[in-house]
């Protein structure tokens, strides 16, 4: 592996779909409401992606200085963990993502100021810390809340609170209670992908000390509490689904649930999984799942 390589790995382009998966979501409900601004989804875009970057480079850092990512991890080797990407290189990296997604944020919220009171604009500068924050002390630090068995909590709140909601809030169309049901569904699908990742490495991490859900719960308890949490999503897609379809009294925005087959698929498949290594490929059709439902909510909402 080349350091070329390495960099793209550190990467994890294969998390970006995900990360972006609220914002989708929220923009669709905004143009439901009659609002749509290019400029906002697009930068929302990209502090999100920049968001999920650092989220990702600071992982590969905080778990090789932990000792979590070594030779019998079942995922792949890590960047920093290989030796061809320094600690220091990582920090620079992480900086210089953290100092663009400052300005990226920045310029969002300069954008949706007109349409936003002192007070909200403030919230979006505060969430904007807090998330960089957040994906900076997932892995890093003495009291990393990804090694306490939080994660699954600050992923809810991100990828879907802040990520549908928050996003929403920017095409200043106020408060949609159906924004609700949005973040729940992309909040818990996420949470299905990082419990994924931790009972593929259940057993590592235990031995680690990183204490996830899945190491809380054990196998079988971490493959229920994957069914209950993606189900809920499930099922709150398929409200949000009708009440769009009350609300405009358009049938086209049930087509969203066709992606929701891949998911339910996907259940079926983790049924089956009987060896931690297996859930790896499962990673990235939940993921891809999750991004596709939302993207096609998205492109629905254009047509409309």
């Amino acid at each position: 592996m080349t350091k070329r390589t390495a960099w793209f790995n550190a990467l994890r382009l294969r998390t970006l779909p995900l990360s972006i998966s609220g914002i989708l979501v929220g923009a669709a409900l905004a143009k439901s409401e009659g609002a749509w601004n290019s400029y906002i989804f697009w930068g929302c875009l990209s502090t999100t992606l920049l968001f999920q970057i650092i989220s990702n480079l600071a992982n590969d850092l905080g778990d090789t200085q932990k000792g979590t990512d070594n030779e019998h991890r079942v995922g792949p080797v890590r960047s920093v963990q290989s030796g061809l990407i320094s600690k220091k290189e990582m920090g620079g990296a992480i900086l210089l993502c953290s100092i663009l997604a400052l300005i990226s944020a920045g310029i969002l919220i300069y954008i949706s100021a007109q349409t936003l009171t002192f007070y909200t604009i403030m919230v979006y500068i505060s969430l904007t810390i807090l998330s960089i924050l957040a994906a900076l002390t997932y892995t890093i630090g003495k009291n990393a809340y990804g090694y306490r068995g939080l994660g699954d909590l600050m992923v809810f709140i991100f990828f879907g609170g802040v990520a549908v909601i928050g996003s929403n809030g920017l095409f200043g169309t106020g408060f949609n209670p159906l924004t609700i049901l949005g973040a729940l569904t992309i909040g818990t699908w996420s949470i299905g992908v990082l419990n994924l990742n931790n009972m593929r490495d259940q057993v590592n991490d235990k031995a680690s000390n990183k204490i996830t859900m899945a190491v809380k719960l054990g196998f079988q308890g971490a493959r229920i509490y994957h069914f209950t949490i993606v189900i809920v999503g499930i099922l709150a897609w398929c409200i949000l689904l009708y009440l769009l379809y009350m609300k405009d009294n358009s049938s086209i925005y049930l087509y969203a649930f066709i992606p929701c087959l891949l998911v339910i698929k996907h259940l079926i498949r983790v049924h089956k999984t009987t060896e931690p290594k297996d859930f790896d490929p499962e990673l990235k059709k939940l993921a891809l799942s999750t991004f596709f439902t939302a993207l096609l909510l998205l492109i629905l909402s254009q047509l409309t």
